[in-house]
């Protein structure tokens, strides 16, 4: 094993081979890395914590600690990391609580920058990036390929959709749409398609046109949700649409913090 001699692994961990642990690494007794994780150095890996294959963990990252909830009285609950994650510098990743389903959840495929945080029963999905100090209260969703900003709060319980893309700084309180654009700079509103990022992971120009124009009418129109949603349906209905419109429009319907428009 390649474990540095000033790292701590507790007896109970489960270290493969191919694993690296640098300097004052803190490995706790029910910590299970998968192969060719890379620790660099002071990190902390605490609790039922569970990491796949090919992560990469910065110095001074600390997961699977205690989550910051006062009603937490120490049960074992858990975090669960997929594969291929960069997770950088001072990020900071709690486990699960007992009232939020005991786990918290990181998907494969994401980079997540310094000083990220991510709170108690999170569940991320893949290929998600979590720019510089996004801050994600506990039980927050973040869908497949969403980004979020450099300095975001995201208030607990709140949705983020797939392929959405949240402009730095800004304060999250309610669901963000999927596929959408979403900033600070627009007064905390969506204010329209993410064409750019659609576009790089593959979508087709009429995927692109047929959700853009569900987009605008919830956007761009004066109609409340209810209208914008008849809309989308009435689209659907005529076939101007496709499993991605229906999404965005399930997602819509299905929001209990209201989504952000």
């Amino acid at each position: 094993m390649n474990i540095h001699a000033t790292a701590i692994v507790v007896e109970g961990a489960i270290v493969p081979a191919s694993c690296r642990v640098g300097p004052f690494c803190t490995i706790g007794p029910n910590v299970v890395l998968g192969e060719d994780c890379e620790l660099v150095s002071h990190v902390v890996l605490d609790g039922h914590t569970t990491l796949g294959r090919g992560n990469k963990v910065f110095s001074f990252t600390c997961l699977g600690i205690a989550p910051q909830d006062l009603k937490y009285a120490g049960e074992p609950t858990r975090l669960e990391i997929g594969d291929n994650n960069s997770i950088r510098e001072y990020v900071t990743i709690s486990r699960g609580t007992v009232g939020g389903g005991g786990v918290t959840q990181v998907g494969s495929d994401c980079l997540i920058m310094a000083y990220t945080h991510i709170g108690h029963d999170s569940h991320i999905g893949n290929g998600c990036i979590l720019a510089n100090a996004a801050t994600l209260a506990g039980h927050v969703i973040v869908e497949d390929y969403a980004v979020v900003g450099a300095l975001c709060p995201v208030h607990q319980f709140c949705r983020i959709g797939r392929y959405s893309y949240i402009g730095g700084g800004t304060t999250i309180t309610q669901d963000v749409l999927p596929y959408s654009l979403t900033s600070i700079e627009r007064n905390n509103h969506a204010y329209g398609l993410n064409k750019v990022g659609l576009q790089r992971r593959g979508f087709t120009p009429e995927q692109i046109r047929q959700l853009g124009t569900a987009m605008r009418a919830l956007t761009s129109s004066k109609k409340n949700t209810t209208q914008a949603l008849a809309v989308i349906h009435d689209q659907l209905a005529q076939g101007g649409g496709h499993e991605h419109v229906r999404y965005l429009a399930d997602f819509v319907a299905a929001s209990e913090r209201g989504v952000i428009k």
